[in-house]
Parts: C-alpha cells; structure tokens; sequence
C-alpha cells in the first residue's frame, strides 16, 4: 500500500485513455500513463476477458511501481442491435426504393433483410426512421406488423452485413443490462475494476437494475447515447455515479446541431448535482492516424474543459491509433494550456450553480469561500466514500484538491473527479491528527508551503461513509 504521490499532474481535468490492441503491453500502458492517463478504460464490447485480465494486471503492476492510484473503468457493450447478413455480402441501395426488415433469418438481398429483433418491431410508429450503420443508411417506416417493417430508402448507397441499428426518439422495451453484459459485469467485478459504464441509458430504471447488481463494489457510470434518455436526465444524474457525454451514437440519433446543445445541458445538469461528468468520442480522432490533431479537435477539447468537465475521454485514438501515446500526451497539453487561461477560472466560477440545502454542501460552500478569501494554497478532504472529495469538486475551487483516504478503492475512484489528487493515509481518529496529518501531506507533496493556509473538510464520527459535516483552517507550519 503507498501513501505518496509521485507523478502530480499539473492539472484539474482528468484523462481516460481506452486500452485496445495497440495498447495492451507493459511498455505501451505505461507510455500512456507516464503521457498523463489518468484513468484506463476496457471496452468490453471488443476482446476477450483474457486480455482484459491481463491489461488490468499490467495497471496494478504500474500502480505499485510508481505509488500512485490508477483508475480502471469497464465500459459495457449494452444492447447494441445489428441486421443480418446479406447473400453477396453488401447490397447497393437507392433513394426512394422499397426495403424490407423483418425475422427471417434467411441471407437478404437488395429488397429485405434480418433484423433479429422483436423488441423493436414492437416500438414501431408510423413515419419514424430508422438508421443504420452510425446513420449511413437511413429508412422511414411505411408499413410495420409485429414481425415486419416496410420502409423506403431516404438516404444511403451501401449497407452490409451486420451493421448498427438505430432507432431515435422511441423507447425500446429491451434492459440497459444483456446477457452479455452481466457474465462481463461478474468478471469485472472479481477483477476489482473501480468504475462500471452501462450503455445505452434510456431512462432511470436501468440505472436502478444495475445498481442492484453492483451494490457498493463500483461506481455507475450513465452514458447518454439516446436522445430519451434526456427527457429524464435530471433523475438519470441522480441515480448515478456520474455520467458520460457519448457522442458518437448519441451524435447518430439526433441532428449533428443538437449534439454540442446537448452536451452542454448534460454538463450543466451534472455540475449542478456534483456528479463527475466526462465528454468522449472523436476528441482527437484524426491522431487515430496522423500525430497531431486538427485545430477544431484541439479546440473540441479546449471548450470541454471550459465547460468545466471531469474528464476527457479517447478511444480509438489510444486503443487502435498509429500515435497513442502522442494523442494522450497532446491532450494533455491542451488541458494545461485552457487552465492556465486567466478566461478558464472566470468561465468555471460563472457556471456555478448554487448548492443543494444539504449539510454536506453547505460545508463545501463553505470550504470554497474560505479558499477564496484568505487565498489558501489547498483544500484537503477526508473521506472513506469519496463523497466529501465529490461534493469539493463540485465547488471547483481556486486550488487544488489533495484527497486523503484509508481505502484503497476510494483512492482509485477519486482519479476521475475534477481537481482531485487522491492519496492513501492512515485511519484517523480525531480532528488534531487529521488537522496534522493535512498539513504534514501538503508540505511533504509540495502542495503548500511553510505559512500557507489549507482549508480542510471532513465528516465526524470518523470511519463513516457520507458524513461531510465540518470544515476546518489551519496554518502549515
């Protein structure tokens, strides 16, 4: 167990970095980490539970050699609907032509082909589209049955086998969890991951089902794909954990236009409630083959942070890329950059949002104005659960956050919350040790110097999750 932080990130904003075939040895994983990754993501709908084993294996051995938490988050498949195959492979479609979807599992042609889901004959309406291939193909419904739908081709000129299926602003009778998902979240569990992403989110009773099956053991991580899932965002926020921006399928569903919208109402929602919120997809998918990204990425990424986000997300680009390590070190940079902007705090501070009537956010209040008028160099929490730690993030002081824990997996999660430099400490037992122990960690961590004040907050009993009911100054001396 370690209990220095070694490798202190110059920054608030938080990295994940997925783990993929170009990514999965000893050297490239700590390439990574060593380039600013702060968090490492299995994407469980690619890979077998070997090779996740072994990346995560690969992480703790970085976790002890460098003596600093590592987060590790199981992103899920969900329930992700495809049609059939075809009988020469791909078909050639055109605008204004019949198409047919229905149960047959029988090789489709260029009039028909399998969509092996009754679940969504039965959510059809009249006049809807379905999209397939990521929205490559689009098809309005004309005439549907129980095990059928006749549509025409508005838009496409290719489709072949296997391929997505969208079906926007309807939702599907089908659970966020599949079969799949379950046997994967079992594994993840036994593995000892820190972070569970459920995709597909449509509304909070998925998040309800999940919660069930992981107890305490993980965090829940929504991820807003489905435009429905926003007509209940303010409940799907509250039940979760925290939530992730999933632009890709989300981007899909609903007009390109509405998608930077709908990422800002998402994170508004989320820095309300003080719930981590994470922007993913495309950030800077010209690196998956080029070492350095377009100004719009780099500027995507720019106004994420802006925004105030927890974390930024990249996928391909770090699990498939040709410049892994380069694209997490240049987000990085960009990270850096947009928070030294003297516009970056102005832009945080006038995004607040004022806090829940509850103890713990009156404390943190607290705790943020307290930084602010007497200048403190740190706010330092304590927390067995990581709520304290959570509900300080919320605030987005004017510093950093030096997050000490006794509990290792607490120390893990912390690694995806906004300002957060998560530490492991000893139990302790009464305000004078803990008034002690702060200080003594951020002169030893170079977070405060000799004179400085730290502003600390706290739950007392110690020892009991969720209690933040305190908050103290004291002077490094």
């Amino acid at each position: 167990m370690f209990k220095k932080i070694i490798m202190r990130r110059q920054r608030k904003a938080k990295i994940i970095a997925t783990l993929g075939p170009v990514s999965s040895s000893y050297e490239q994983i700590k390439a990574l980490f060593v380039a600013g990754a702060d968090v490492f993501r299995l994407n469980f709908s690619h890979g077998e539970h070997k090779d996740h084993a072994e990346r995560y294996n690969i992480i703790r051995q970085i976790e002890q050699e460098f003596k600093r938490p590592i987060g590790v988050l199981l992103d899920l498949q969900g329930p992700k609907l495809r049609i059939g195959t075809f009988s020469n492979t791909k078909i050639h479609l055109k605008a204004g032509q019949p198409f047919r979807l229905d149960l047959d599992p029988t090789p489709g042609n260029n009039q028909r082909v399998c969509m092996p889901h009754p679940e969504i004959f039965q959510a059809l309406q009249h006049n809807i589209d379905l999209l397939l291939d990521d929205g490559k193909v689009r098809l309005k419904i004309i005439k549907y049955g129980h095990d059928f739908a006749e549509t025409i081709v508005v838009s496409g000129t290719e489709l072949s086998n296997r391929k997505g299926v969208n079906v926007p602003d309807v939702v599907l009778p089908i659970a966020a969890l599949t079969k799949k998902d379950i046997i994967d979240l079992k594994f993840g569990l036994e593995l000892g991951v820190d972070w569970v992403a459920l995709s597909f989110v449509q509304q909070p009773n998925d998040l309800v089902m999940a919660r069930e099956l992981v107890e305490d053991k993980v965090k829940l991580i929504a991820k807003i794909e489905k435009p429905m899932a926003i007509q209940h965002l303010p409940e799907i926020v509250n039940l979760s954990d925290a939530v992730m921006v999933a632009r890709g399928d989300l981007g899909v569903e609903m007009p390109t236009e509405d998608v930077p919208v709908m990422q800002r109402q998402i994170i508004r929602t989320c820095r309300s409630q003080g719930k981590p919120v994470i922007v993913a997809t495309q950030m800077l998918d010209s690196m998956v083959h080029t070492p350095t990204p377009t100004r719009a990425e780099a500027s995507d990424v720019a106004t994420a942070i802006y925004d105030g986000v927890d974390a930024v997300m990249l996928s391909a680009e770090s699990a498939s890329g040709d410049y892994p390590v380069e694209a997490v070190s240049m987000m990085d940079r960009i990270i850096q950059r947009t928070e030294k902007d003297p516009l970056y705090q102005k832009m945080v501070d006038d995004s607040y949002t004022p806090p829940a009537p509850t103890v713990a956010d009156a404390i943190t209040t607290a705790a943020r104005t307290a930084v602010s008028t007497i200048g403190s160099a740190l706010m330092v929490t304590y927390t067995e659960s990581g709520l304290t730690t959570f509900h300080a993030a919320r605030e987005r002081p004017h510093c950093d956050i030096l997050a000490l824990t006794p509990v290792l997996k607490t120390s893990r999660q912390l690694t995806l919350v906004w300002g957060a430099h998560p530490a492991l400490t000893d139990d302790i037992f009464s305000v004078g040790q803990m008034v002690e122990t702060a200080c003594a960690f951020a002169k030893q961590q170079n977070f405060a110097q000799t004179n400085d004040y730290v502003v600390i907050t706290a739950g007392l009993p110690f020892g009991q999750a969720g209690g933040t009911n305190m908050v103290r100054i004291a002077k490094v001396n």
